[in-house]
């Protein structure tokens, strides 16, 4: 198994967004259900989606680990759900005060503050419904993923960060990174890891511990290679606003070291990622009882979704 292009992943992507699509629809209530209102408020929000990263990892986390991705739909479809919510308290105007997200106006814009707020409440309980039937480990790994030790955590010191030169550091702003965005990405992974489990017969730490790192350097990877983006894309390209991040002082890893060194970190972290394919698969393999050379191929999907992450132009 060797780390090549980011073709194999965006293959992948393609083939499965149909049925990502297709349980998200089942997962929202429709926009004709009471309170109207607030469901047209949700679907706003998720429909039409962006990348759909964070399901595609939970079935490359299934995959990978010798499950079947077709059994953990729903809870990859949560995902996405729970990361959308993430995106409309962001763009609040007590938050980032935006108003362009997935090519469009962002939901508060069209829907108005409060609405927007409880869309974002609504679809969060939602996430945790549907990743419910994955079993508790999963619901307890988003969970820590998603709460004040992650994701809401990284949130707070990423506000707390805005304009406060004098305290900028990398280990700073890794440690923002990590909570704020690298938490939920390697969570999906997780999630579907735990999702795809035999019946009885929980992940090991053996299996986890490798994808675990593989998704902590990924996350990283991403919101570098994010950093980045927003100093050299177009509105057209990344759905939002570009240069977003210098208007608002934000910490971010092209601030505190330049555009080529945060590039050549954000390869350098998903060529470490790429490197924990392989250990990753192995150790699936001989939980399962099976050849290894049957998941080389999920670990291929795997060194692709690294290099994804900082080739992607959006």
């Amino acid at each position: 198994m060797t780390a090549g292009p980011c073709g194999g992943f965006v293959a992948f992507a393609r083939l499965w967004a149909p049925r990502v699509e297709q349980a998200l629809q089942e997962l929202l209530p429709p926009a004709t259900v009471p309170p109207a209102r607030l469901h047209e408020a949700m679907r706003y929000a998720l429909f039409p989606g962006g990348k759909r990263l964070r399901p595609m990892l939970a079935l490359l986390g299934a995959g990978a680990t010798g499950g079947d991705p077709a059994a953990v739909l729903r809870a990859a479809a949560s995902l996405e759900v729970l990361h959308t919510y993430s995106l409309v308290h962001d763009d609040l105007p007590c938050m980032d005060d935006d108003d362009l997200r997935r090519g469009r106006p962002t939901c508060h814009k069209v829907h108005g503050e409060a609405l927007a707020l409880l869309a974002g409440d609504g679809l969060l309980t939602l996430a945790f419904e549907g990743v419910a039937g994955a079993g508790g480990a999963a619901v307890a790994e988003l969970a820590r993923a998603a709460g004040s030790l992650g994701m809401v955590g990284g949130q707070v010191e990423d506000l707390a960060a805005e304009g406060d030169a004098g305290h900028h550091t990398l280990e700073r702003v890794q440690w923002i990174h990590d909570h704020k965005t690298g938490a939920l990405i390697t969570a999906s992974l997780l999630v579907g890891a735990h999702a795809a489990a035999p019946a009885g017969r929980p992940v090991p730490a053996a299996v986890l511990d490798p994808l675990r790192a593989y998704g902590d350097r990924l996350g990283r990877a991403f919101q570098i290679a994010d950093d980045c983006l927003d100093l050299t894309g177009s509105a057209a390209e990344l759905g939002k606003n570009p240069l977003a991040d210098v208007a608002l002082g934000k910490l971010t890893w092209p601030a505190l070291v330049g555009l080529p060194q945060s590039l050549a970190t954000a390869r350098g972290l998903a060529a470490e990622a790429a490197e924990l394919a392989p250990r990753v698969v192995a150790a699936a393999a001989a939980w399962r009882g099976i050849d290894g050379a049957l998941l080389d191929g999920a670990g291929r999907l795997l060194q692709d979704a690294a290099f994804y992450a900082v080739e992607r132009r959006n």
